[in-house]
């Protein structure tokens, strides 16, 4: 397996340089840059020149992109024009709330997931299971903007339950155990959001999945010979059906990674994908095109992690 690992890893070369190039590209064909916010009426326009000189933006575009990437296998994505510091210092920083949030996401997503997902299958067709599909579809429907919204303005602003913006209150001190449950705190209504919006894949696919194992002939063997039907379940069915799930698990934290865009944003957290859309709105390129190659990299990750993770549940299957 670790052979194919490797291997996979190094598929993932060429395919992230393609990426780094196309991004490369579209962005200099964005309108305007980064040095356009600073003309204002008493703005010299030779000083503004004088700075996209500097910066090289009237190089071709070959001779940029070759400083840029050669800069970047080097670990240096140039520096923020917005926030005047090292892209890959902002984005550690950015990066450790986004990693929080979605590692909070995920275990949300399989807690509601897998019990509705079983209940479902098990109780076929029946008012309970009726519910659970009649969620998953409205969880599945709704854009995650309009859930946000709704949740920030009832949670948020008119029952004050939770925090509307930010990772902690301020005047905590760092590393006491009040400052950690804070920031979990302020996790809570992000994570719950993003945890509803994430869980009707798996409900469906796990549902199907019960269903289907019910009419094996293992499960029509384990009831002639009197095992308990709860025992039937834990032990036969739902570990046959957890193998899609499993294989979900990378998809998930790529997937919630990338809605984190529109959920930090509307909350206010101050994570990566928040990052993301201030760096658009100000023409920040470097900042831009480091992010989107780490997406990149993250949703080439996830789909070498599923199939890691689907050769470890069932040892019959080998990844190639």
């Amino acid at each position: 397996m670790w052979k194919t690992v490797v291997r996979r890893f190094i598929v993932m070369i060429p395919q992230l340089f393609i990426l780094s190039l196309f991004v490369f590209i579209l962005a200099k064909q964005m309108p305007g840059d980064p040095f356009t916010g600073l003309i204002t009426p008493e703005t010299d326009p030779s000083r503004i020149e004088e700075l996209r000189i500097q910066a090289g933006f009237y190089d071709p575009w070959y001779e940029q992109y070759y400083r840029w990437i050669t800069n970047a296998l080097q670990g240096d994505f140039g520096q923020s024009y917005t926030y005047k510091i090292a892209v890959s210092t902002l984005i550690g920083e950015r990066a450790l709330n986004t990693f929080w949030l979605s590692l909070l996401s995920v275990i949300l997503v399989y807690v509601l997931a897998i019990p509705l997902g079983m209940v479902a299958g098990r109780k076929q067709d029946t008012l309970l299971d009726k519910s659970i599909i009649l969620y998953s579809f409205i969880s599945f429907a709704i854009p995650t903007f309009v859930l946000s919204l709704v949740f920030l303005f009832v949670f948020g602003y008119r029952l004050m339950w939770f925090p509307t913006s930010g990772t902690v209150d301020v005047g905590l001190e760092a590393g006491t155990l009040a400052y950690f449950w804070n920031k979990v705190y302020h996790l809570l209504l992000p994570a719950i959001t993003a945890a509803i919006l994430g869980t009707t894949g798996i409900i469906q696919y796990l549902r199907s999945e019960i269903i289907d194992a019910k009419t094996q002939d293992y499960v029509k063997t384990a009831r002639s010979k009197g095992i308990p039907i709860r025992r039937i379940y834990t032990r036969h069915i739902f570990r046959n059906s957890v193998l899609p799930i499993a294989a979900f698990l990378g998809f998930t934290i790529t997937g919630l990674l990338g809605g984190s865009i529109f959920i930090e944003t509307i909350y206010g957290y101050p994570g990566m994908g928040e990052l993301f859309i201030s760096s658009i709105t100000s023409r920040d390129y470097s900042v831009i095109t480091a992010l989107i190659m780490l997406y990149g990299f993250l949703a080439l990750l996830g789909s070498l992690l599923s199939d890691i993770i689907m050769t470890i549940v069932d040892p019959r299957i080998r990844i190639d």
